[in-house]
């Protein structure tokens, strides 16, 4: 497989988009125009990394090695975060996708009270390049049956697994929507409501589940009461095409520790 180092590679270039920041409920509260560039030298055995933000100080970070805080995959996709919960600790974590001139990345920020108090969407794309921004997600855009593949990376660096999935989203004669995800020998059905531009996951109250509907194509899916005795993932979606969607998960154990990172490339294959 493709050493982290090399997969960091994939992301060499100057980026510009916005970074977006958003409401818990998903409103609209600010957007700054970013450029963001990444640089090798020596033979790319160092990266520098500039971050410029209207109205803001520009930010020069040179990495040489990699944090344990952080994973990429072979394509360029990448998450880095908090790696151990606690209660009465804030927490967070940034996942970004790839593909071919374009890049989505989402970070979410919980307080101590383990609420979700900020989203910050950076939608991007090579420069040089035709910037494209896809509409909010709506729910009808998700509908179908999708059939995808993912690949699981672990925080303890264990080899990677890759295996197939399937994820039908329907709707039911309320109004309610039905997920059914088949993996790995594992069939997850759940339902949910939908509020606007908020689908729940209602149906265990302990384990309450929030998906807001963004901007360029972009789903945030968090637990609305973060238990962390009991685990609980972070996953940021993105609606490449209409037919072409990716999904990385992270995932924590029920002692807080994060454990893996799982990103999904899923075609739809039926209305």
């Amino acid at each position: 497989m493709t050493s982290q180092w090399e997969s960091l590679l994939k992301n060499l270039g100057t980026w510009e988009g916005a970074f977006i920041r958003f409401s818990p409920q998903g409103e609209l509260l600010e957007g700054v125009k970013s450029v963001v560039s990444f640089e090798g030298f020596n033979n790319n055995q160092t990266i520098r990394q500039v971050v410029r933000r209207e109205g803001q100080a520009d930010l020069v970070l040179d990495y040489t090695s990699l944090p344990r805080t952080t994973l990429f995959f072979p394509n360029g996709a990448f998450s880095q975060g908090t790696v151990q919960l606690a209660p009465f600790t804030e927490f967070g974590a940034e996942m970004g996708l790839i593909y071919e001139n374009r890049r989505l990345r989402l970070l979410q920020l919980f307080n101590k009270s383990g609420q979700l108090y900020q989203i910050t969407l950076i939608p991007e794309h090579l420069a040089d390049t035709e910037p494209i921004e896809p509409p909010r997600l709506q729910v009808n855009d998700l509908l179908g049956e999708w059939q995808g593949e993912a690949i699981t990376m672990y925080a303890n660096l264990n080899p990677a697994d890759t295996f197939s999935t399937n994820l039908k989203l329907t709707l039911d004669n309320n109004g309610r929507l039905i997920q059914t995800l088949n993996f790995s020998d594992r069939t997850i059905t759940s339902t949910a409501t939908i509020q606007g531009n908020t689908i729940i996951f209602d149906q265990n109250p302990q384990k309450q589940v929030q998906v807001l509907l963004l901007p360029n194509g972009a789903s945030a899916t968090s637990p609305l009461n973060p238990q962390f005795n009991q685990g609980l993932i972070l996953e940021a979606g993105w609606l490449i095409k209409p037919n072409l969607r990716q999904r990385m998960i992270r995932s924590y154990n029920n002692k807080g520790e994060w454990v893996s990172l799982t990103l999904v490339t899923e075609q739809r294959v039926k209305l």
